[in-house]
């Protein structure tokens, strides 16, 4: 408990003396914990727990990150500034949001959040006016559903409709969902009005085409929808386990030390009568122990911290082995010898809590990226999510290693919402396939059946071209790249033929489509012309 005090004491006279840029915004508590002060926009919250060995250290390098912090809200400030189509960086808006509420750093985080807070609102309103031309739309259309008699001219209106629904922006989950569903009842309302219109063959045909682009749309617009443990070398000897104690455990320092001195002092005197013999022995020892303070000097100021750690190491052996020099200089070399190995050790010490303080604000960098995974996961609007799933990725690789207890966790949870959501994908995908397939059991035109599989088959095709690109632009490097580089360009190829020989394919049965239609319009003038097909993304 004195010891405790005693630390607590120091750590408040040290603070009281500190003179920084951003002290204002921090404060230190008597359990030693740094803790960033509460504001209107930013909860307090402990960044790091002070010692009198670290206080040091921790403070400079948090000092030193805040400008890094800086630096990343700058830049999305003149990504901001630069981008006409604001809510594209909502993604980045919520990532930097949520990385300034957990890095570790000293500075006036309120002002950061502010504007953070002001993009924030920004993105909120043009969010609710998208949703307003949405619900116009909506509304629109189920006027339309419910009195629309001209069946070519309403057709087009609700097709224009779908068109201006994909050039909106961004409208949260939810009420986009509710928004979409009650447009496409509106238009499942229409086309179930017109069907029962039509009741000869040729009205038939022209349906089935209808219900052809009414199905292309709903998969055009589904396809669109949206983280030196720092070991201390176990010393073998009585000197190595003293200098040890005397970094971690304070209060045992002087008593260890007048041990050893006593015993010291003790050898000497037992030593006396014989100092004429020895003295000679000792001035070689002084030489040799002379040597090694040079050396230990001349790698002080290394960084190579491994290599030299152990390099400090060897040198204490050797000083062990080296034996006593006279007692008039003794206490010089050992001196200048501490002192060097000291200053070594501080460096060392101060360069791990930076590649600690470096390595949590990585952890929180990759935090911020898996948040933004698991808003994404649950999305339908697969191109634009998978194009920022693999942003998220590219830039999860950018970003370096993390603290060591949070290494597999969260690459785990980060991989899981990828995959959730390339599961949902690949499950959408094959939705729409089997609907397409229940569609072609219920063509009586044997040509017709023929044109929709052919189309199914492209679109089927096309999207795994779309995977295999992907594919190829996320190969994890390794022993393997090569390979699996020249298999997926091989695929490619493959997948680029088939598309082609389907894409003939359909041109001329949609030349035995317009026959067939000349005929039909030869046999009623007054049949409404069939909408020309439309070919999925």
């Amino acid at each position: 408990m004195t010891n405790e005090i005693t630390q607590s004491n120091e750590l408040q006279n040290w603070w009281s003396k500190q003179q920084f840029s951003g002290k204002d915004y921090c404060e230190l508590n008597e359990a030693g914990e740094l803790i960033l002060k509460e504001t209107p926009f930013h909860a307090g919250r402990t960044i790091a727990h002070l010692t009198p060995d670290n206080a040091d250290a921790i403070l400079k390098a948090l000092v030193e990150k805040f400008p890094e912090v800086q630096q990343r809200g700058n830049e999305l400030q003149q990504e901001w500034e630069s981008g006409d189509d604001k809510l594209k960086l909502i993604g980045k808006v919520s990532r930097h949001k949520e990385y300034l509420m957990h890095t570790n750093a000293i500075g006036d985080f309120d002002t950061l959040l502010k504007q953070v807070n002001e993009w924030d609102q920004h993105l909120a309103g043009l969010i609710e006016e998208n949703h307003k031309q949405k619900l116009a739309l909506a509304e629109e259309a189920e006027k339309l559903a419910a009195e629309g008699e001209n069946w070519k001219e309403t057709t087009a209106s609700l097709k224009e409709m779908s068109e201006k629904w994909k050039n909106i922006g961004y409208v949260d989950k939810q009420r986009n969902d509710d928004l979409w569903n009650r447009l496409e009842q509106a238009r499942n309302k229409f086309f179930e009005r017109k069907r029962q219109h039509q009741s000869d063959q040729e009205k038939e045909m022209l349906q089935n085409l209808d219900l052809k682009m009414e199905l292309v749309e709903k998969a055009e617009n589904y396809a669109s929808s949206e983280s030196w443990k720092e070991a201390t070398e176990v010393y073998r000897q009585l000197m190595d386990q003293w200098k040890t104690i005397g970094r971690t455990m304070h209060d045992k320092n002087e008593e260890l030390w007048n041990r050893f001195i006593q015993a010291k002092n003790t050898f000497y005197e037992r030593k006396r009568s014989h100092f004429e013999a020895i003295q000679a022995e000792q001035e070689v020892n002084y030489n040799t122990k002379l040597a090694l303070v040079e050396k230990a000097e001349a790698m002080k100021d290394s960084t190579d911290w491994s290599k030299t750690a152990q390099a400090f190491a060897q040198l204490m052996d050797e000083w062990k082995k080296a034996g006593r020099v006279p007692l008039d200089k003794a206490d010089e070399l050992w001196a200048r010898f501490n002192a060097a190995k000291e200053v070594f050790f501080t460096n060392k010490r101060q360069h791990q809590e930076a590649v600690r303080i470096n390595q949590e604000d990585n952890y929180a960098q990759k935090r911020a990226l898996l948040k933004r995974a698991e808003e994404l996961k649950h999305s339908n609007q697969w191109r634009e999510t998978t194009e920022e799933m693999n942003e998220l990725m590219n830039d999860w690789k950018k970003i370096g290693p993390v603290p060591r207890e949070h290494i597999n966790t969260i690459w785990e949870e980060f991989i899981s919402a990828r995959k959730f959501f390339f599961e949902r994908k690949d499950a959408d995908r094959e939705r729409r396939k089997k609907q397409i397939e229940k569609q072609q059991e219920h063509r009586q035109s044997k040509t017709i059946s023929f044109l929709q599989q052919l189309e199914a088959e492209l679109e089927e095709e096309k999207e795994r071209l779309a995977d295999f690109h992907n594919a190829l632009e996320n190969v994890t490097p390794g022993n393997k790249e090569e390979e699996l580089r020249s298999h997926l360009q091989k695929l490619i190829s493959q997948c680029e033929v088939k598309i082609r020989h389907k894409e003939e394919k359909i041109v001329d049965i949609k030349k035995q489509l317009d026959e067939l239609d000349t005929k039909s319009k030869a046999q009623e003038p007054k049949a409404e012309e069939p909408a020309p097909p439309e070919a999925s993304e």
